[in-house]
């Protein structure tokens, strides 16, 4: 039963329950964390950690570290946490917990062999920091094998349905807009069109987030048919109006070949002359920045106070710059991508 009520509110095109916690009304319902992070890494996911450790640790409970995600997992890597543990972590990248993509995860018997490992030692709760994947694999080993588990949005693709905001966002936005003002200032020393790669495959939130603070001419993403006939005018119309720099921002999937595809099929039209720049892993790496360490921390708070009142297959989420409480099976639903950021950035652009 929740002690503090629930409702419901429409989020990233799913209709989802929403769970306010009073924080004077929760008993301690955690005997033994574990923690671990999974998939890809993100800037903050260190400082997510430091939080869950310090706030269990705060009241009681007992946090043990699970190295490499799932695959740590079944082969039993596990270290103990103490506030030591998660010393001068949250200015770190990456992760110190390691993390690992463990397919085997999907099958039931590699779940209850995991089930089998956590009980040994006596772990009831799990806390997992990750994105898609790895929230499908908390929610399937909570529900078969009677664990807790909470779930903390770490991607810096921005693709959770159910939060505005993930882990690591903020920093590979910067990282990647840093990478293409210096790319600008190449493209004007030599009146030439530049096509920049970043990540996202199925998700074009982060090439919309550079590209329109980058002042990019066109930006192309998977929500969105690429018509190579209207970006090759708008090429051509920016070379006749005398631009000295013209910015293409490609998200990987935007279309079959990436940028190197958008890059050929735009010169073909244009005859202009062009380079292709692909960000790759360097967007997910580096310091993060003070708005990801602020959200790593509250979300990594927030995650144990679900776990203390009682909360089960759930995800912390920023709704309006709230934290809330969000059920596991949103996070694998498609998103929404913010469409309008995409015609601010065409009328800026022109």
């Amino acid at each position: 039963m929740n002690p503090a009520g629930s409702h419901w509110i429409c989020a990233s095109v799913c209709i989802v329950r929403i769970t306010t916690i009073r924080k004077e009304e929760i008993m301690p319902q955690a005997n033994h964390i574990g923690l671990l992070t999974s998939g890809g890494d993100s800037p903050g996911m260190n400082a997510a950690i430091r939080a869950v450790v310090r706030t269990a640790l705060a009241g009681g409970t007992t946090v043990t570290g699970i190295m490499r995600g799932f695959s740590g997992l079944l082969d039993s890597e596990f270290v103990e946490m103490t506030p030591r543990s998660v010393s001068n972590v949250i200015q770190l990248g990456g992760t110190i917990l390691k993390t690992s993509r463990c397919l085997d995860f999907y099958e039931t018997g590699t779940r209850s062999r995991a089930a089998t490992i956590l009980k040994e030692r006596d772990i009831d709760c799990i806390v997992g920091i990750g994105g898609n994947g790895t929230f499908k694999g908390l929610s399937l080993l909570g529900k078969e094998h009677g664990f807790r588990v909470v779930g903390i949005p770490g991607t810096i693709d921005n693709d959770i349905p159910g939060t505005d905001i993930t882990i690591g966002f903020s920093t590979a936005a910067n990282t990647a807009l840093e990478s293409i003002d210096k790319i600008r200032d190449t493209a004007a020393s030599h009146d030439r069109l530049f096509f920049i790669e970043v990540m996202g495959r199925h998700c074009g939130a982060l090439a919309l987030e550079v590209g329109l603070a980058g002042g990019a001419e066109a930006i192309l993403i998977p929500e969105v048919d690429v018509d190579l006939d209207r970006i090759g005018k708008i090429v051509s119309d920016g070379r006749e109006r005398g631009k000295g720099s013209l910015i293409i921002v490609v998200a990987e999937g935007a279309l079959e070949g990436g940028a190197m595809a958008a890059a050929k099929g735009i010169g073909e039209r244009t005859g202009a002359d062009y380079r292709v720049s692909v960000l790759g892993h360097v967007q997910r790496g580096g310091s993060p920045t003070s708005y990801d360490r602020a959200l790593a921390s509250r979300m990594g708070r927030e995650a144990v106070i679900a776990l203390m009142s009682g909360e089960t297959d759930c995800m912390v989420a920023v709704v309006c710059n709230e934290m809330k409480f969000v059920p596991l099976s949103v996070a694998w639903e498609k998103k929404d991508t913010d469409l309008e950021l995409l015609r601010v950035a065409e009328i800026t652009a022109s």
